[in-house]
């Protein structure tokens, strides 16, 4: 079953409404857990190769065939959920040896929860990106040489996580491209005090819609959570269950909606993008006083290549450019964000966007851009 125009956000506004955040708790097994104190107790296992997520590389909606690419690129490398329940460790806090949250629990109860609020449409397998592999050895093999370490003599754990969960039955199509509901998060050890006592834990957790065309996440900001707080699976269950109540699904589509109507000239993206790399070499007063603008060197130099290069949003004949592609160039440059900055910089997108759209009509504090 598939929708398309208003009906995708009357569907997702009955979900909202027929739920309720007083869920069952999630039940989840620990995985296998192997603390450092525990580490020489570790058996011997069969030697595993990570498996790749099983999604086609193409996927057909509507009569019409996408290539599957990923949503982050950078330094990920793609996993599958078994990979990180069977072939990781997981973190504690040094202090009272209390284990974290593990990336695969965190995947587990979003999914748990989607199932929960939208039973009757299609949900995606979730696709995960992990970086920043950190190696360790068992203490049986402290003085073997590197070549020489037998496969449980290894230990790996990902100290940063992404994933997203597709609900690829909710749609919604601008200027031509296919939009499906999409959910996801984003797990860093890094952002922990992990030498420290176990406290709350920080995730990143977002719903909006992904771009079927070229796979951009489109973000909006009431559909996206920078630091969602938790002290346990429970309360994470109902931080991510209000987080997709209160997502505003329709003004988001008509935002994005409206870009795709609103153009500027060659000249003015050249402006634009002139602007963007003086943005980043401001003195500290200066950019004080200007919306922030959270892309380096390296991707707008990605931005100004795909607006000749790109199939799907560079110029027109004229020269001239929709804000609908401006901001699918900034989200495709994005992909090589590390994951921790990804989605932060997925909203800063959007947000600059908008704003330059506002100062098209007169009124916006980004009109430095196009000044």
């Amino acid at each position: 079953m598939e929708y398309t125009d208003n009906t995708a956000v009357m569907e997702l506004q009955n979900v909202q409404k027929s739920s309720h955040l007083n869920l069952e708790t999630v039940n989840i097994q620990d995985a296998g857990v192997f603390y450092p104190s525990r580490m020489n107790e570790i058996k011997e296992v069969e030697p595993r190769s990570v498996q790749p997520l099983l999604i086609s590389n193409t996927a057909t909606t509507n009569n019409t065939t996408y290539v599957h690419k990923p949503f982050i690129e950078a330094n990920t490398l793609q996993v599958d959920l078994s990979h990180l329940k069977s072939d990781c460790i997981i973190p504690v806090f040094s202090k009272d040896n209390e284990k974290t949250i593990a990336h695969q629990e965190f995947i587990e109860i979003v999914t748990n929860t989607v199932m929960k609020l939208f039973p009757h449409h299609h949900i995606t397998a979730p696709e995960i990106r992990v970086s920043h592999q950190i190696k360790g050895r068992t203490p049986d093999a402290i003085y073997k040489s590197a070549k020489d370490l037998l496969d449980h003599e290894k230990t790996i754990y990902y100290e940063r996580m992404a994933f997203i969960i597709q609900i690829s039955s909710i749609v919604d199509n601008i200027n031509g491209n296919e939009l499906a509901l999409t959910l996801g998060g984003v797990r860093s050890y890094n952002l922990e005090n992990l030498y420290n006592k176990k406290t709350f834990e920080k995730f990143k957790f977002f719903i909006g819609f992904q771009n079927k065309v070229c796979c951009n996440l489109c973000v909006s900001s009431d559909g996206f959570v920078e630091e969602m707080r938790v002290g346990n699976y429970h309360e994470l269950q109902e931080k991510v269950t209000s987080v997709i109540q209160n997502y505003n699904a329709q003004s988001h589509l008509e935002v994005m909606k409206s870009l795709s109507h609103s153009n500027i000239t060659e000249h003015q993206f050249a402006q634009l993008l002139g602007r963007s790399r003086l943005y980043q070499h401001l003195p500290k007063k200066e950019k004080l006083v200007i919306p922030n603008l959270n892309f380096n060197d390296s991707q707008l130099n990605t931005v100004a290549k795909d607006y000749y290069e790109d199939e799907s949003f560079c110029r027109n004949e004229e020269g001239d450019i929709s804000l609908w592609n401006v901001y699918n160039l900034f989200t495709q440059a994005n992909k090589s964000s590390y994951i921790d900055t990804f989605l932060d910089r997925n909203l800063n997108a959007f947000e600059f966007s908008k704003g330059i759209q506002k100062t098209l009509n007169g009124s916006s504090d980004y009109h430095w851009f196009l000044s």
